[in-house]
């Protein structure tokens, strides 16, 4: 083999390994800018809210949870899953993660199940994202999916996570929970424990507080015993 023919080998191979690692890129990056079925949806009928659904990843798979109700007039509204046979038995329907084990296959998520908490029935289910991400169409089925029943719901503004039940951001979305309610929610009983305890301390002419977020109230005292 001579010099030329080695070098146009290697020249070649060099080739084939920067299109391989090119298209490989290409592909992760496509992947990552698709839509996923992360989020809030909406389960609607006659133009009204049902349900809506929180969907998220966890371990690996794709799961939905209850995130909040639209009970008629009449329903239980702290109703719980009574019919259910297995783990999420009397469970909350508030909060139900009904959705489990659904793994990503680009815009379509498949191998997971639906749980009908009405009758406690569990089905084979198919999830799609329209590639706008607007949009899934869930389908449960037993047996074969040919036979299934699709339902469409629409994808939520982040915005609506304001609307949710204090449970649910505590269950499924801590990031979700304004740390300022908290802070200032600190800095008010902070202020009035300090109040008491100064009506309750003798010879103070002067007590000033300072309180900020983040950090426990400073008390500076002035003894007018000078």
């Amino acid at each position: 083999m001579t010099i030329r023919k080695i070098a146009n080998r290697l020249r070649l191979s060099m080739l084939l390994v920067v299109s391989f690692a090119a298209l490989t890129a290409s592909t992760h990056s496509a992947r990552a800018d698709e839509p996923t079925a992360s989020g809030l949806w909406e389960k609607s009928a006659a133009g009204k809210p049902v349900v809506w659904v929180l969907i998220f990843e966890h371990d690996g798979t794709y799961q939905g949870a209850i995130a909040k109700r639209f009970p008629k007039p009449g329903d239980d509204s702290g109703a719980v899953c009574t019919k259910c046979g297995d783990d999420r038995r009397n469970e909350p329907l508030l909060g139900l993660t009904f959705i489990r084990g659904m793994k990503r296959n680009g815009f379509k998520y498949e191998g997971g199940d639906i749980l009908d908490p009405r009758d406690g029935k569990i089905y084979s289910a198919i999830m799609t994202v329209s590639p706008d991400g607007q949009a899934l169409t869930l389908r449960g089925y037993m047996g074969i999916s040919i036979l299934g029943h699709d339902e469409i719901w629409n994808r939520l503004p982040d915005s609506v996570v304001d609307l949710l039940d204090a449970s649910i951001l505590a269950r499924y979305l801590p990031a979700a929970i304004p740390a300022t309610s908290t802070a200032s929610s600190t800095s008010r009983s902070t202020k009035y424990l300090l109040t008491v305890l100064a009506d309750w301390l003798p010879n103070l002419s002067k007590v000033r507080f300072s309180c900020g977020l983040g950090a426990f109230a400073r008390m500076i005292v002035v003894d007018d015993m000078n």
